[in-house]
């Protein structure tokens, strides 16, 4: 296995290493990137991820896969300014960390993650969650929005089906409608970068398929938007992916346009036993390589 995912590594390069074919401004570039964490207990010092060289471009629609540990929220935090890296240099949006505003920077970041639900007062609606997106608070000021914020925040409300749970309370939503309510939130301001933890993680079938059709209108609507989002399963991946990476123990295994990226031996090499990798109808399907 050591041997496949070295020479899948080296493959990667060839695909990944490289500028992609899309022709839009970097949005990411992370070059030699690697993350540890020092145990004070033990006296040792963890890698989180090693040698991270990526590229994402305005326009990419990016799937970061890999089995649990294997670094995918480490490195969204890293392309979302939460956190910083050990080694090498983390350019977003052409901003270099280190030598940049940060939270002017998050500005033109929307970042959704598992935590994000739970900050708004429960007796707040699905309109006004959405809507504190353009005043990036958690609280509801309505009296800071303008007719602008007003008419973005009911787009993507239909956008992502929202209009007829608008007047919900977001506490009495099910799990997929906040998923998609928090995704309409990040997207009010218009950022030039969505980061999206996981969001089909605990949806059932109608919810997860509902969502990952949102997303691809999404594409549609703002073909500009550069998108990365993780994911254990491939099955959650919007037919409107264009390109993957995919981690495992914190290193790159194959990186590029999805095609090329997502193969039944670039996934077996992820996920550390044989699966079976097919695309139909732009949506993909994995599965145990039978014997």
């Amino acid at each position: 296995m050591q041997l496949l995912e070295n020479r899948l590594t080296s493959q990667s390069m060839s695909v990944g290493g490289a500028p992609p074919s899309g022709q839009g401004p970097v949005a990411l570039r992370f070059g030699g990137v690697g993350v540890w964490r020092w145990h004070a207990a033990s006296g040792t010092r963890k890698a989180l991820l090693e040698g991270i060289d990526w590229e994402v471009r305005a326009g990419e629609r990016w799937a970061l896969l890999g089995p649990n540990g294997a670094g995918k929220t480490t490195l969204l935090t890293l392309a979302g300014a939460v956190d910083f890296p050990s080694r090498g240099t983390a350019e977003i949006l052409g901003a270099t960390m280190g030598r940049t505003d940060v939270p002017r920077l998050r500005e033109s970041i929307g970042f959704v993650d598992a935590r994000a639900g739970s900050r708004f007062a429960p007796l707040l609606s699905v309109r006004q969650v959405v809507r504190t997106g353009a005043t990036a608070t958690i609280g509801y000021f309505e009296e800071r929005l303008t007719g602008l914020d007003l008419d973005r925040a009911d787009t993507l409300l239909g956008l992502f089906g929202l209009g007829a749970l608008a007047e919900r309370r977001f506490a009495d939503c099910s799990h997929g409608e906040r998923k998609r309510a928090l995704i309409a939130r990040a997207l009010v301001a218009r950022p030039r970068l969505l980061l999206l933890d996981e969001p089909g993680a605990g949806l059932d079938l109608p919810g997860r398929e509902t969502l990952l059709g949102a997303l691809s209108r999404l594409a549609d609507e703002d073909p500009a938007l550069a998108v990365v989002l993780t994911t254990h399963h491939l099955e959650e991946l919007p037919a409107s992916t264009t390109h993957a990476l995919l981690l495992r123990e914190g290193r790159i295994v194959a990186s590029g346009p999805a095609d090329d990226a997502l193969s039944s031996e670039t996934a077996s090499a992820c996920f550390g036993l044989r699966v079976d990798v097919a695309r139909a109808g732009g949506r993909w399907t994995a599965r145990t390589a039978s014997r």
